[in-house]
């Protein structure tokens, strides 16, 4: 979300000398994208981002992707899984990923991190479920609870800080920014009236945080599969101010005004977040279509050129049966879907709903790891016959 911010202290004007109470130069970084013709920030740092003092060994950090996954929709049960890992990291299982996206689950134990971390080579767009805390970044604090979504940029340093009690998160890392969508903005990048939020929902870093302490700090650097092991004789968060268009920011779902219609609006109407080659889109509750004749429940369509994940956060999905918060249900492309038997009859009537999910469309074909298929409610397939396996009633879903 592209606008400008400031935070602590910064030069008049940039790159001219600005200097510490002892006299000494603070050291000058611009993090940006696109080369230089990106949106950016200038950091100022009372050490040179440079020194670190020691580099470790890589460590693996790359899914597996399952092999003989058949061509079918899936199901995927994660609520009653505990993830192995304790913290932010360990704890990040990937169910689902290709070249442009990868989308995961992590349900850290841990309330802190000691070390710090950085995606040198993705954003990460981090849905909070269940939990609360802080978001400690090189570019402030922001405070989070459930609902909502965290976009970090590449190379931003971070760690997190979690509120006592159930911590769960849908972690979707893009190899290309994350970026609002384009019809909602005009050529000078704000965005219109008739989109269903506003840069006032936006929650930027507060509380800049600078750290002098010395002594060995760890950073973690996520790239190309492996966990780098960086170290440096200083925090990381020693910046005294920036400023730019370049930095973390927080939206809550709660927050997005849906847009409804007569008749049934397709999905692009969710949209929150795009990448390249995929989208993020929020359901939320929202008033059902109005025609007399109207009927609420999705058509049946066909994934041409796209595969469809829906994360289930809470509330009854109106053309799903069977289907529990923190499930994924993965619909791939070529070949139809749409809603389960007596779910169409069941919604005629309806004035609205109070669901809730996260939606990623991707327009490459995704791959299930093989952490995902150990999760796999292999009766999902053939639950659009109406007798078969895992069949419920199409009135349970509204009563």
């Amino acid at each position: 979300m592209a606008y400008y911010y400031t935070l602590g202290e910064i030069p008049h004007k940039r790159h001219t000398q600005f200097r510490q109470p002892d006299g000494s130069l603070y050291a000058e970084q611009l993090v940006g994208t696109l080369g230089f013709s990106g949106v950016s920030s200038l950091l100022y740092h009372i050490n040179p981002p440079t020194q670190i003092s020691r580099i470790g060994e890589p460590v693996a950090f790359a899914p597996k992707k399952a092999e003989g996954v058949k061509l079918a929709p899936h199901h995927l049960r994660t609520l009653g899984q505990k993830t192995t890992g304790t913290d932010y990291l360990n704890a990040r299982k990937t169910m689902l990923f290709n070249s442009d996206v990868a989308i995961s689950i992590c349900n850290p134990s841990e309330r802190s991190m000691d070390y710090y971390y950085k995606n040198a080579q993705a954003d990460e767009v981090v849905f909070v479920h269940e939990g609360s805390g802080d978001l400690l970044t090189q570019m402030g604090r922001i405070p989070f609870k459930p609902g909502d979504y965290l976009v970090i940029p590449r190379t931003i340093i971070h760690k997190f800080r979690f509120d006592e009690g159930q911590t769960r998160l849908l972690v979707i890392e893009s190899f290309s920014p994350v970026e609002t969508p384009r019809r909602y903005r005009n050529q000078y990048g704000q965005l219109l009236e008739h989109a269903p939020f506003c840069e006032r929902d936006i929650r930027p870093p507060v509380g800049l945080i600078t750290e002098t302490t010395k002594g060995e700090h760890r950073l973690q650097i996520k790239k190309e599969g492996q966990l780098h092991q960086y170290y440096y004789d200083f925090s990381p968060f020693d910046a005294v101010g920036w400023d730019g268009y370049f930095y973390p920011y927080a939206f809550s779902i709660y927050d997005f005004e849906p847009i409804t219609g007569r008749i049934h609006q397709p999905p692009p109407v969710h949209q929150t977040f795009e990448g390249h080659n995929f989208v993020i889109c929020s359901f939320v509750p929202r008033l059902f279509d109005y025609h007399p004749l109207s009927i609420p429940a999705p058509y049946n369509h066909s994934n041409v050129d796209s595969d469809e994940v829906l994360y289930y956060v809470a509330g009854n999905f109106m053309s799903r049966k069977g289907v529990d918060i923190a499930s994924f249900t993965i619909h791939p492309g070529g070949i139809p879907h749409g809603p389960h038997p007596g779910t169409v009859e069941a919604s005629i009537g309806k004035t609205g709903t109070e669901e809730y999910a996260v939606m990623v469309d991707t327009f490459k074909p995704l791959y299930l790891t093989e952490e995902a298929v150990a999760l796999m409610d292999e009766h999902y397939p053939m639950s659009w016959n109406e007798h078969g396996p895992g069949a419920t009633r199409a009135a349970d879903m509204f009563d």
